[in-house]
């Protein structure tokens, strides 16, 4: 990786005034682009956080953590997609405009929604149901593998050059506000119907919720404006989002699976899997293991703006190196102390630490990304490798978590999150910084090369 230091930095001097009051566009740009992002995320994660009241609905009644597995696993295989829909998404947003791939992505994922919300169960259909969850789970797959870096592009684009950092924190505010309103729904649900009802069909009301949140985003963003740094560029031609411009920045395309490779682990863990970990592991009853996730995003999506903006200032490698070196050193005995957690406030206060450091990655990797790859191809360049990256360790950390459980040696999942975190340490210490580059100055590798720019 520290070969990606050869590309020349273009950048620009930090004019004085650097956090004067932004502007109503810029914030219009932010709600827009995120706002959608929420609504996609709402939909990933109720899957997610519902899954231990549907898990018996489509597959035979048995073990619990084998059909907690199956579960995990059609949530795993979403992930899977999710480096086709980089691809194909990813296209769209560097060949037709952010704009258009931000809109379809959110109308994938209202189609995905509604699958789920009538899917048959295993007493109707047998493994029929099973199977339009598969689809409904490789929609999602497909539309989040583009959002992502539809809207952390346009996030990174649309903002002022001072405030990246800053704006593009905003995703994960919209991620977490995503899972937040999923959370918030189950305790509403969890106290206004009796666990029977859940199991039975009161797990399909958040979809449905789901599906109109997506239609309601459509229109918003059909009317949302392109970014001036895409409109700007008039470079790459034929060749724009394709896999060759992508192949000749090879380097930052694996430099963005590597950087991914430790906190896609660690915010999945922490996030996705809490709930379950605290219910199945620790013993707390579901209602308080859903309470302490739901109070823990909160404080982590408030967080996320003060993060990015102090990556504004000092850069983005400290809050990246912070976070990979927490996430090797304290993830065992952080996991440990919670799988003993005999109370709400324990849980919460163990929690808070675990989300505080991986706020060093999730609030400024979008932007990071972003930076490393010239207009032309920067959608693809941040969705093909994240999206590869999240297949191989975002995606399967549930499974791996609940394997490690079913063969009676939990704590190896542990020392697995902490190995992630090292390998992305590395990464961390020998990559440039990448706060003061000039988008609209990123070079674009002549034709006749295969590697990136220099």
């Amino acid at each position: 990786m520290p070969g990606s230091r050869r590309r020349e930095k273009e950048s620009f001097p930090p004019p004085p005034g650097m956090y004067r009051r932004m502007g109503r566009e810029h914030w219009k740009k932010i709600w827009i682009g995120s706002a959608g992002n929420m609504v996609e995320w709402y939909d990933w994660f109720v899957y997610a956080s519902f899954a231990t009241y549907f898990a018996g609905a489509f597959f035979p009644h048995g073990n619990p953590t084998a059909q907690m597995m199956n579960t995990a696993g059609i949530f795993a295989v979403g992930f899977f997609m999710r480096p086709v829909g980089g691809w194909l998404l990813g296209r769209v947003g560097d060949r037709r405009g952010r704009k258009a791939a931000l809109t379809l992505t959110v109308t994938l994922m209202s189609a995905s929604a509604v699958l789920i919300a009538v899917a048959p169960t295993y007493a109707v259909a047998g493994y029929g149901g099973a199977l339009v969850l598969l689809l409904a789970r490789l929609l999602q797959g497909l539309s989040v593998g583009g959002e992502y870096a539809a809207s952390a592009t346009y996030l990174t684009e649309a903002s002022d050059p001072r405030r990246r950092g800053f704006a593009s924190s905003f995703q994960y505010v919209s991620m977490t506000a995503g899972q937040i309103v999923g959370l918030g729904l189950q305790i509403v649900l969890q106290r206004t119907m009796s666990d029977t009802a859940l199991h039975s069909y009161g797990w399909r009301i958040p979809f449905v919720v789901g599906a109109l949140g997506a239609a309601v985003i459509f229109y918003l963003r059909r009317s949302m404006l392109e970014s001036e740094v895409y409109e700007a560029d008039a470079t790459g031609g034929e060749e724009r989002g394709t896999l060759r411009a992508l192949w000749a920045h090879k380097r930052e395309a694996l430099l963005v699976m590597a950087l991914t490779m430790g906190g896609t682990v660690a915010y999945y863990t922490y996030t996705t899997y809490l709930t379950k970990y605290l219910s199945n592991s620790a013993g707390l009853p579901k209602r308080t293991a859903t309470l302490v996730s739901f109070t823990a995003l909160i404080v982590f999506a408030c967080l996320q703006p003060l993060a990015g903006r102090l990556s504004d200032r000092i850069g983005r490698r400290p809050l990246l190196i912070t976070f990979a070196l927490g996430s090797t050193f304290l993830t065992v005995p952080i996991m440990t102390l919670l799988g003993h957690a005999g109370g709400f406030w324990p849980a919460l206060g163990l929690s808070l630490l675990a989300l505080v450091v991986v706020t060093g990655y999730t609030s400024i990797n979008a932007c990071v990304k972003a930076e490393l790859f010239p207009t032309g191809v920067r959608a693809l360049g941040v969705a093909l490798p994240y999206a590869l990256a999240n297949a191989l360790f975002g995606g399967t950390a549930e499974y791996v978590a609940l394997w490690f459980k079913n063969a009676g040696a939990e704590s190896g999942f542990f020392w697995y999150v902490a190995g992630c975190a090292a390998v992305s340490l590395v990464v961390y210490v020998t990559m440039r910084e990448t706060k003061d580059l000039d988008l609209t100055r990123v070079k674009t590798a002549p034709k006749s090369r295969l590697t990136p720019a220099s």
